[in-house]
């Protein structure tokens, strides 16, 4: 089908506004409690890295191994000593997740939209894949791990929606981030192999039922105290005249 010409008029045009209209790189806000520590790591990191690699190598084995840790998490169902692998992934994710963003800004190779977009989709459906993983390992029933995926999305919607109306995006919530976050689910595979279960008040439960239900609710808590902070701000930062009204 040939477009007509006013059409492609229109498209050329959506296109130069948005190129026209630039990208506001948003102040990232890291306060995790291994913020700094990483940094400085990933910087020396950087400097190091053979010029063959680029940044979009790191992306793309970030997002590999977070699949791949999906698949080792199915595996374990069959064997427990899978969950090494799962943690072998998490270490690769976090090398390529947080090493390419610190790799183009130490080149001065930035691609502020196209790094953003790219970086936190490949999150968005490696988290899915490695959710999925946790909810066909058996080490957890499959609502815990749908909750797991809900309680990230809506942190990340809500990041998303303030970096775009604040300016500021908060890759950590108070003192965590993506690195605790993998932290946590390191340590939590480990004390599976050796300890599945927990058991209280003489009832058994599956370890991850109670690690990731607390998880659960830390999570939509801070996502739901940051957005109240970030509605009472932008409330005030564009209040309405009286007679006038409205939201």
């Amino acid at each position: 089908m040939i477009k007509e010409p006013c059409e492609v008029q229109v498209r050329e045009s959506k296109i130069a506004d948005r190129r026209q209209s630039g990208f506001v790189n948003a102040l990232r806000v890291h306060q995790a409690l291994t913020a700094d520590l990483e940094k400085r790591v990933l910087v020396w990191m950087a400097l190091r890295t053979p010029g063959f690699i680029n940044s979009d190598h790191l992306t793309t084995l970030g997002f590999i191994a977070q699949v791949l840790g999906g698949a080792a998490y199915a595996l374990a169902a069959r064997d427990w000593r899978a969950l090494w692998l799962v943690n072998f992934f998490l270490v690769l994710n976090w090398l390529g997740d947080s090493l390419d963003g610190t790799l183009a800004r130490v080149r001065d190779q930035q691609r502020p939209r196209y790094g953003f977009y790219v970086d936190h989709i490949s999150d968005t459906f490696g988290a899915m894949a490695l959710m999925t993983g946790l909810a066909l390992s058996g080490y957890a029933h499959w609502e815990i791990a749908a909750g797991l995926l809900v309680g990230f999305y809506i942190l990340s919607i809500e990041s998303f929606l303030a970096t775009y109306t604040m300016g500021h995006f908060h890759i950590s919530h108070g003192i965590f981030g993506p690195t605790e976050m993998r932290v946590l689910l390191f340590i939590g595979n480990v004390t599976l192999m050796f300890h599945p279960h927990a058991h209280i008040t003489g009832k058994q439960f599956l370890l991850f039922d109670l690690g990731g239900g607390l998880a659960i609710v830390v999570m939509l808590s801070m996502a739901a105290g940051t957005a109240c902070h970030h509605i009472a701000v932008l409330y005030r930062e564009e209040k309405l005249d009286p007679e006038v009204g409205g939201v």
